[in-house]
């Protein structure tokens, strides 16, 4: 079986929660970061700091990115060339060229590349997924979506549409994935977003954000996305109704008793999806994932989901800008279709 030797890049909050995952598996973590939080976070969990990237790429057969989006692409390029394959943090990137070229790259080194699309994983979505295949919701014909949290300005990259595309990609991209996973590809989309899009100077201006995308599906069903970002002391929410010729199934997450994740100095870490989840869902995503890394069967999600949601929320944002409804492109080239993992 293939050994589990992890490098981690990046030691925020997301760090936090795939780390215990792995040293769970026994892997070997090797943390690197450009930030100073590298040191802390290999001290908390008993791991080792790389003091370069190359240091720990070299001996890497897995690369977790836990990186702001803008810089995935070139992490993600390198630990290919060094022979790793590679779980990457939703989203892949910002444009879908690059992102497409991340898949491109990992079919042409023979490794596989998984985006961290930890949503399939909840439970309730497991379960809505089941009840949309097997038929008991008859024929869908409308999902609506919703997830709300406070504004991240932890980290002031969130807020910048620069670096992370904004709420309608860093947040909703969640969200139109399980659409997409659902009721099949999105052939256009219309979208808009009001309130702080640009990144506020402190928690104490009280930013809020909201964006809405409406998804028109190739097999007719149409999805709504609404994504809010709200003052520092709003509850972490997401919820869905789903309406088909059966009848609906409905989930709000508040309904269930919240499991805590605990970040940095004792503080519950900000902006990370609560839930009864009985398995920490980031747990059973790396899990999975280091299944099929170690030869096991292929995950739930791959490459070029990864890739179709980075499309989507290009769409978005196109939307956003014209007002208009955009048309989405989700072919693949029939050799990445064949060859990817």
């Amino acid at each position: 079986m293939k050994r589990l030797d992890v490098a981690m890049i990046g030691a925020g909050f997301i760090a936090r929660t795939h780390l215990p995952a792995w040293i769970a598996l026994g892997a070997r973590v090797r943390v690197f970061s450009t930030d100073g939080q590298a040191a802390r976070l290999a001290e908390d969990f008993g791991v080792t700091e790389a003091s370069t990237l190359e240091e720990a790429l070299e001996w890497a057969t897995v690369v977790d990115i836990c990186t702001p989006t803008a810089t995935h692409r070139d992490i993600a390029l390198a630990a290919f060339e060094a022979g790793a394959d590679v779980l990457c943090e939703k989203p892949l990137a910002l444009a879908p060229a690059d992102a497409l070229e991340m898949a491109y790259a990992a079919d042409k080194a023979g490794r596989q590349l998984y985006p961290g699309h930890v949503v399939r994983f909840f439970p309730a979505y497991v379960r809505l997924r089941d009840a949309v295949n097997s038929g008991a919701l008859g024929r869908v014909a409308v999902a609506r979506f919703t997830r709300t949290g406070r504004y991240p300005t932890w980290s002031p990259w969130f807020s910048d549409p620069a670096l992370s595309g904004g709420i309608v990609t860093d947040q909703m991209l969640h969200d139109m994935d399980i659409a997409r996973w659902l009721f099949g590809d999105v052939v256009s989309i219309h979208a808009t977003q009001r309130g702080h899009l640009t990144a506020p100077a402190s928690a104490s201006e009280g930013p809020v954000a909201t964006g809405s995308a409406t998804l028109t599906h190739a097999s007719g069903v149409i999805s709504q996305v609404l994504g809010v970002w709200g003052p520092p002391a709003t509850p972490f929410r997401y919820t869905f109704h789903v309406a088909g010729s059966n009848g609906t199934l409905t989930h709000d997450s508040l309904a269930h008793p919240s499991l805590r994740l605990i970040g940095q100095a004792g503080a519950e870490a900000a902006g990370v999806p609560t839930g009864d989840f009985g398995e920490d869902p980031f747990a059973t995503q790396i899990r999975e994932f280091a299944a099929a890394f170690q030869g096991g069967s292929a995950p739930r999600v791959n490459a070029l989901d990864g890739v179709a949601a980075v499309r989507i929320a290009a769409a978005a944002r196109q939307s956003v800008a014209t007002g208009l409804a955009v048309a989405v492109d989700d072919d693949c080239p029939p050799k990445l279709m064949e060859g990817s993992h």
